[in-house]
């Protein structure tokens, strides 16, 4: 299958820290006032060598296991990091990288590779426990529930595996006839024994998660172009909620898989719940606060560089990468802009967040990590 890709460093890879505060609130009450700042503590090239050759994907969400950072590139491997001091405690070489996301149980790491394999791997060594061939790029982040491993491959071919041995306990394939395919994957949501994924021939299955038989099949996207359905379905009470790439964002029923409301507008991420609001990042370069419970828009945000990660919630507001720009905060009642970075060449990795250490990681364009410090801190405030 063919594959369409989404579309200088100016920090040091030291301890210096570059300060944005955009955002002030003052009051004449303490004289003070409050800003928005957006602190880099510190920033590793992931690579080996620099890539000067053909620029590739660099999307692994940053995954944190007890005081480690574990970030993967497009091009060499995986790397873990102190979160503290940004110290390197292992590096695990993969022929031509990782892309997806990963996810980890106690002292192990799963995570799908560019060399056709998926891995098992020491969460605090590196070392491999086990691999499995799947003949394809792996794409998709996996889902670990009950000790078995769910993950989609590259190509529509979605795998269980014994999360202790690695071995195959079922497979589900599926044709997709299109030329074309948006570059990823939907990992699956799980609820009550049944597993829900999004394929590229944009449909939506509810999966037995014991043997893998079809419980029911929903086709969403019908366009004659990109009909992935790449997002992540996200479960809240009895609904999914679910984007198509170019289509439209989907209310779902979960028990019976009927489409409930959709509105136009498509989107290649998951969707964030937010109290009583639904958090979109479309794919015509703008983030939406919808209403849960029948879509209506509350607030929109126009991005000035490509499209938005997933977006997530961190102490108070929302934190996104845009895809050509910077890493952006959001008020999340207002849609109003708090803060920004600029890391240099985009961002494609959903940031991971740290509440309790007040802290932000992502992976950039160019294979940087970054561990950010964001917040609201007091000056003191003076009139003239």
């Amino acid at each position: 299958m063919k594959s369409i890709l989404l579309g200088s460093l100016v920090l040091a890879l030291t301890g210096c820290a570059t300060v944005d505060r955009t955002l002030e609130q003052w009051s004449s009450k303490n004289n003070s006032k409050r800003e928005y700042e957006v602190k880099t503590a510190w920033v590793r090239q992931t690579t080996v060598k620099d890539n000067l050759g053909f620029r590739k994907i660099n999307r692994m969400t940053p995954l944190l296991v007890n005081d480690l950072v574990i970030q993967g590139n497009g091009l060499d491997g995986i790397v873990a990091y102190e979160k503290e001091s940004g110290r390197q405690k292992w590096r695990l070489a993969i022929p031509n990288g990782v892309e997806p996301s990963a996810t980890s149980i106690r002292d192990r790491l799963f995570v799908g590779a560019s060399d056709g394999n998926f891995y098992s791997v020491e969460s605090s060594s590196g070392q491999i426990q086990w691999s499995f061939p799947t003949k394809a790029e792996n794409l998709s982040a996996p889902l670990l529930e009950e000790g078995v491993v769910y993950f989609l491959a590259g190509n529509n071919v979605f795998y269980a595996l014994d999360a202790a041995t690695g071995r195959q306990l079922w497979l589900y394939s599926r044709q997709d006839t299109s030329q074309f395919s948006i570059r990823g994957g939907s990992q699956a949501a799980f609820y009550n024994g049944t597993l829900y994924v999004g394929f590229s021939d944009g449909s939506l299955v509810a999966l037995n998660a014991k043997t893998g038989a079809v419980v029911w099949e929903l086709q969403l996207n019908r366009n004659k172009r990109f009909r992935d359905i790449d997002a992540t379905p996200v479960i809240d009470g009895n609904q999914i909620y679910i984007a198509g790439y170019d289509d439209k964002l989907y209310c779902v029923s979960l028990d019976k898989g009927e489409v409930i409301w959709r509105i136009d507008g498509g989107g290649y991420s998951a969707v964030t719940m937010v109290g009583d609001k639904i958090i979109y990042p479309t794919t015509n370069g703008e983030v939406w606060a919808l209403k849960k419970a029948n879509g209506d828009k509350v607030w929109s945000y126009k991005l000035k560089e490509g499209i938005a990660t997933q977006v997530k919630a961190y102490k108070g507001s929302l934190v996104f990468g845009e895809s050509q720009g910077k890493l952006k905060f959001l008020d999340p009642n207002s849609g109003a802009e708090l803060g920004a970075m600029e890391p240099g060449r985009g961002i494609l990795s959903t940031p991971q967040v740290d509440e309790k250490a007040g802290r932000v990681y992502f992976i950039s364009g160019e294979a940087n990590l970054f561990a950010i410090n964001a917040g609201w801190i007091k000056t003191p405030y003076f009139k003239e």
